[in-house]
């Protein structure tokens, strides 16, 4: 059965109207225009068009807002259609179309709800335009600590625990911000989050931009949006069939102030949004109207025949499987790939699978993070396989050991002692000043920390002994390498056990790029 694709059959018909255009933009929408370069014919060797000629397919439909093509920012046709059409699909009550990716919907999210004063609580390790909404709106963030999972030594969640002590300590804060599932695939139910944030008024701001397919499939984890948060922002680009940059701000519920969240888009969003990234939009929602469940099998049958072959090699393994807690979910469409036995880093495997023609979304040290797409197949799975048994086959023969310095296998015992220290580290930026308990075990948060909006100048800085900094404002940011967590950031006070902690970090030569691995660290001028 067909389905409705408002904005798509909009392009298409304006296109096929064939309009003389007096309007931006410059290519007027005629694919000649560029047949006079002379690269119009370049092709790759293996006969790929140039980018020319598959650019001038495109350009009849990147048109701007004609009294036939509606308005991004006054939606009434097609446009609005197609966003009503996606709130329906994706099960929210509101949805907005993002032609600045993830990035503008958490800018948008955070300007519109809350101001200068306000108290966010939002999970540390969050995606930069965050921490950039954060830094606009004037709000003050309370950071809470990411759970670091003891045997993959990989982030999550915060305890909810600590949710409910930070929510004790400032009852007056307006959001709580996760950023869930993570770069690796992991997440947890939000059903207990959503039900504690909302008993004190407080909403639940969930960017979810690895996470767009959640909810599409049985095999795939329900998502924010049906565990209750007030708004989500997906990179529909991320995991379904939008173009880059295309992604969506679904809304539900009476507790977002909507008006004040559309204006801020308004705002930020160009006053010429790109209609082929929105039809793009149309087109992944309409994909997935049009075939249900079944758009999924293909990847999720190749992500299967995948995780089996490297289950069956002697080298290679998955995160997924050193998991101890049963309560993480991981995204079955996403493979962490590492050797079990040691001999080839992240980066390293990263690196030999690219000159293999295989690009990997991410490495750290001990992992590669491979993304399976809804429509990728058992041929591309059994390509991947390949790579890897061919790397297997160097690695044993000892022709790629170049990168072996951090091996799991040899230093699991060193890496699980510097983990350790690491996340009792995680604790300086909050433990003296946390109001959750008098041990050790306290919950992890940090006090109420305004983002400048612009990095102090070197005048208005200066470079101090480690030592000597406890009670300064750090005027960097301190992020150990691994877990990768915020130990301090810019603007937030030093603590001495964050002191100590750097102190311990910087004797285990951690990866940091900071003046604090050799015993400084840069704070503000008194």
């Amino acid at each position: 059965m067909k389905r409705m694709m408002p904005i798509v059959d909009m392009l298409q018909r304006h296109a096929a109207a064939r309009p003389l255009s007096f309007h931006v933009p410059g290519h007027k929408g005629i694919a000649r225009s560029l047949a006079a370069s002379e690269r119009w014919n370049d092709e790759s060797d293996d006969g790929a068009p140039s980018f020319l000629a598959a650019l001038g397919g495109l350009l009849p439909m990147d048109v701007t807002e004609l009294s036939d093509t509606d308005d991004l920012h006054d939606p009434s046709g097609a446009i609005e259609q197609g966003q009503q059409l996606a709130a329906r699909r994706f099960g929210a009550e509101e949805t907005a179309f993002l032609v600045g990716g993830s990035t503008a919907g958490n800018l948008a999210l955070l300007l519109g709800c809350t101001g200068p004063g306000d108290i966010v609580l939002v999970q540390r390790n969050v995606h930069k335009s965050v921490l950039n909404g954060i830094r606009l709106s004037g709000a003050e963030a309370v950071f809470l600590e990411p759970r670091i999972e003891t045997a993959s030594g990989l982030t999550e969640l915060p305890e909810l625990a600590a949710v409910e002590q930070a929510l004790r300590s400032w009852p007056q804060a307006k959001a709580l911000f996760l950023s869930t599932p993570s770069y690796y695939g992991w997440s947890r139910d939000l059903h207990p989050y959503a039900e504690l944030v909302h008993r004190t008024g407080c909403l639940l701001l969930v960017d979810e931009a690895h996470g767009a397919h959640y909810g599409l499939h049985p095999s795939l984890p329900s998502g924010a949006l049906q565990a209750g948060a007030d708004a989500v922002v997906q990179s529909t680009h991320k995991t379904l069939h939008a173009m880059t940059m295309g992604a969506m701000l679904h809304m539900q519920g009476e507790r977002l102030d909507r008006r004040k969240v559309k204006a801020m888009l308004a705002a930020l969003q160009s006053s010429s949004p790109s209609y082929p990234i929105m039809a793009s939009l149309d087109l992944a929602r309409g994909l997935l109207d049009e075939h249900g469940e079944e758009w999924f099998a293909p990847g999720l049958e190749a992500a299967a025949a995948i995780r089996s072959g490297i289950r069956r090699s002697a080298r290679w393994g998955l995160a997924e499987d050193l998991l101890e807690d049963g309560e993480i979910r991981t995204d079955p469409l996403r493979l962490v790939v590492h050797d079990r036995l040691g001999g080839i880093q992240g980066f390293e495997l990263l690196r030999q699978l690219e000159e293999r023609g295989i690009w990997a979304e991410m490495a750290d040290e001990s992992y590669v993070v491979l993304l399976v797409g809804a429509r990728t197949g058992i041929e591309e799975a059994e390509r991947l396989l390949a790579a890897l048994a061919e790397l297997e086959a160097l690695v044993d023969e000892g022709l790629s050991a170049v990168e072996r310095a951090f091996g799991r296998a040899e230093a699991r015992d060193d890496e699980s002692d510097t983990d350790s220290e690491q996340a009792h580290g995680a604790e300086a930026a909050s433990g003296d000043d946390a109001e959750a308990g008098s041990n050790e075990a306290a919950f992890l948060f940090s006090k109420p920390t305004r983002l400048e909006r612009f990095p102090p100048e070197e005048r208005e800085t200066e470079l101090v002994p480690l030592l000597e900094a406890a009670g300064r404002i750090s005027a960097e940011t301190i992020i150990p390498y691994p877990p990768g967590i915020p130990l301090v950031l810019e603007g937030e006070p030093l603590t001495d056990r964050a002191i100590a902690s750097m102190q311990r970090l910087k004797e285990a030569r951690f990866q940091g790029k900071n003046a604090s691995e050799r015993g400084w660290i840069r704070v503000r001028r008194q």
